[in-house]
């Protein structure tokens, strides 16, 4: 089986719409996780830390951090939580 670079295997099923949608959507929740944890480094504040701030279990706050959908409430939470607007 040939090599194939990650780019172009991506160019050519970017083009299928189903597959879009399914990278679009996964793209959103990395960002989020990565906002979400920058955020909180930034912060200074442990998961445990914004978890009690923003009235969430911890592992909520792992969960996203890890790539996880949420609901909006729970991230409107969490972002006043920080001092931060969605």
């Amino acid at each position: 089986m040939p090599t194939i670079k990650f780019d172009d295997y991506l160019e050519q099923r970017i083009v299928d719409p189903n597959f879009k949608v399914s990278f679009d959507a996964e793209n959103c929740k990395l960002a989020t996780a990565a906002a979400l944890m920058n955020a909180r480094e930034a912060a200074g504040l442990t998961q445990r830390e914004l978890a009690e701030l923003a009235s969430v279990p911890q592992s909520t706050i792992a969960r996203i951090e890890r790539g996880n959908n949420t609901s909006f409430e729970i991230l409107s939470s969490i972002a006043s939580a920080l001092g931060k607007k969605l």
